[in-house]
């Protein structure tokens, strides 16, 4: 059984502006319909880009440092203990970033809702799942596009 204290990391990237380790606690407490992930953020780093959930709410629980949660609507600091809840759409839109001087760590639950599709707003992308990232696998879809590239639904077809 995970615990929150004595966590084992299933992912890591220590490339700028990311600098984040991940350990899906949800997964290894064997929930299937429920995501459950520890960030621990790095001094300036960021979990993710800014980004919307169109099938997926999430829950954001600062565990210990002083992240900055980024919005549509602009930046705060949170504190120890504070929840923030990210629900579908452009309200929900999200990113949890270190600007201090000390590690943060979150824990963020949430639906496990698939297909999903999200975008990230500041690269203007679509990114479309069948499935969590680390389950995809060959035979599932793991796809981020440029919304600029989009075509008609029915462009190309034929009968």
């Amino acid at each position: 059984m995970p615990n929150l204290f004595e966590l084992e990391w299933q992912y890591e990237n220590d490339q700028p502006p990311w600098l984040v380790r991940v350990a899906r606690v949800g997964a290894q407490a064997g929930a299937e319909r429920l995501g459950a992930s520890v960030y621990e953020i790095d001094a300036g780093g960021r979990a993710s880009p800014l980004h919307v959930h169109y099938a997926n709410e999430e829950l954001i629980v600062v565990l210990s440092g002083r992240p900055t949660l980024r919005t549509a609507d602009g930046s705060r600091e949170l504190a120890v203990g504070e929840v923030v809840a990210c629900p579908v759409g452009l309200r929900g839109a999200h990113r949890v970033e270190n600007n201090g001087d000390e590690p943060a760590r979150v824990l963020i639950v949430s639906t496990m809702i698939y297909p999903e599709v999200a975008t990230h707003l500041d690269s203007d992308k679509v990114v479309v799942l069948s499935g969590p990232p680390e389950q995809v696998g060959e035979d599932g879809v793991l796809a981020a596009f440029k919304r600029s590239d989009a075509v008609a639904p029915m462009e190309g077809e034929t009968a």
